[in-house]
């Protein structure tokens, strides 16, 4: 596996350090951009030499250099193939044939879907911090609260001991705490994406995703390449471009997590779901973050005609190309499995390998999704506690790994000690969507998959 970071390069002054990831600041998009390239193999040190003469607050001089970048040289020895268009895509992945789904049990999966979806992101929000909550902050944690391994919401430790902190969604999203579902992006983009679909069905293209972001969307509910797409489109940067001008976030997990709708509409169908994913995806993304949604969205459309979670994982490869990275992060994750490795071994072995990307990167991320679904033994409760407890970005794949073991279970596995706070009931930033139903959600997906099949 190749980590462009381990080899000796020039390093950005420490007037450059941030944890805010965000596209309107330019200090920010020159560090963040120096990273992008830096991991994809890129050759990034005059920039960041010029970069140190430079004052970050000098908004013109740092924008020039984001933009130079654009023409960075590819270092020799870059092994990975990782093609952007959907044909050339689909050349470069595998076959992936549907296959039938009972119709008897879809409804049921697809509520099930929702409902462990929203469980699993509430689980994970408290420490989604991936900087702070490392594996072995959120393990001594836990044991310090007698929760450990956690299977239930985290508890809240009154006094709270010194070195930890949780989000500022804790009052709302711990155990005891939680009362109908907390507002949280990796919910929004579902209840969009299945809005999306009710207005534009198949013809959806990513110009849509635009509209109906800067229609529906507060600015600062969005975040890192989903900020960048908005402020490119809202300054009439036109579609592709959204996806890459000003955005060194555009291989980061915010398109992974918009993509299991288009799964439940397509069951049994990996590379419909793609597809519908790829036309999300490329608003903001481009390569291993296109990747990430459609390797979710076919992820969950597996999972209906999978008879187990290792099954679903290994159709859904079949719509990532086979050269890319994050092809490999999810190959690497089916061979620690299958030489028999323990789970905490396996999330030890992944953090070595893909712990020099963001914590909110797809490839790292997309990692521990496969890890916590291949050692749950396709129990609900331990898919999602197993993902959380890795680390990262822990209410996106807490959402993600809830998805897909949801629909594995059905509503009558899921644990109720998790589902009943929900009542049924999820906050949303979306304008129109607050307060929305999850069993009507469940219900308009249904029969938007019915009326497809």
């Amino acid at each position: 596996m190749t980590d462009p970071t381990s080899s000796p390069a020039v390093e950005l002054a420490d007037a450059y350090r941030h944890s805010t990831y965000d596209a309107r600041i330019p200090a920010d998009l020159l560090a963040d951009e120096i990273a992008q390239r830096r991991e994809s193999g890129y050759h990034v040190d005059d920039v960041i030499a010029a970069a140190n003469e430079t004052d970050p607050a000098y908004r013109e001089a740092v924008l020039a250099l984001v933009d130079g970048l654009a023409e960075a040289e590819r270092l020799p020895g870059w092994r990975y193939e990782e093609p952007e268009g959907l044909a050339e895509i689909r050349a470069a992945a595998a076959a992936a044939a549907p296959r039938a789904v009972d119709p008897a049990d879809y409804r049921d999966k697809v509520h099930a879907a929702w409902l462990g979806r929203i469980a699993g992101c509430n689980l994970g929000k408290p420490i989604e911090q991936g900087s702070h909550w490392t594996v072995a902050r959120i393990r001594d944690y836990l044991e310090r609260a007698n929760a450990y391994p956690l299977t239930d919401y985290i508890p809240v430790l009154d006094p709270m001991p010194e070195g930890f902190e949780l989000r500022d969604n804790w009052p709302e999203t711990t155990r005891g705490n939680v009362d109908g579902s907390a507002r949280d992006d990796d919910i929004d983009y579902p209840i969009l994406a299945l809005h999306l679909l009710e207005t534009h069905g198949r013809g959806l293209k990513p110009e849509h995703i635009g509209d109906a972001w800067i229609s529906l969307f507060p600015l600062l509910q969005v975040y890192t390449a989903e900020r960048a797409a908005y402020l490119n489109v809202v300054n009439g940067v036109a579609v592709p471009q959204t996806a890459s001008h000003r955005n060194p976030y555009r291989e980061w997990i915010g398109a992974q997590i918009r993509g299991d709708v288009f799964g439940y509409v397509n069951p049994g169908d990996p590379w419909a779901a793609a597809e519908l994913a790829y036309q999300d995806a490329t608003f903001s993304h481009t390569g291993n973050g296109v990747y990430g949604e459609m390797w979710a969205a076919a992820l969950v459309a597996a999972a209906f005609a999978a008879s187990n979670a290792a099954e679903a994982i290994e159709t859904s490869l079949a719509v990532v190309p086979t050269g890319s990275r994050l092809y490999e992060a999810v190959r690497h994750a089916q061979t620690l499995r299958a030489d028999g490795l323990s789970w905490e071994q396996a999330v030890e072995r992944i953090h070595e390998a893909y712990g020099h990307y963001s914590w909110v990167h797809t490839i790292n991320n997309a990692a521990a999704v496969a890890v916590a679904l291949l050692w749950s033994d396709d129990d609900y409760t331990s898919a999602v506690g197993k993902v959380v407890m890795t680390g990262w970005d822990t209410d996106s794949n807490g959402a993600t790994v809830g998805s897909v073991a949801g629909v594995l279970a059905g509503t009558a596995s899921l644990p109720a000690h998790l589902i009943e706070p929900l009542r049924d009931r999820t906050r949303s930033a979306l304008f129109g969507f607050d307060n929305s139903v999850i069993s009507d959600l469940a219900e308009r997906t249904v029969a938007l998959g019915a009326a497809r099949r």
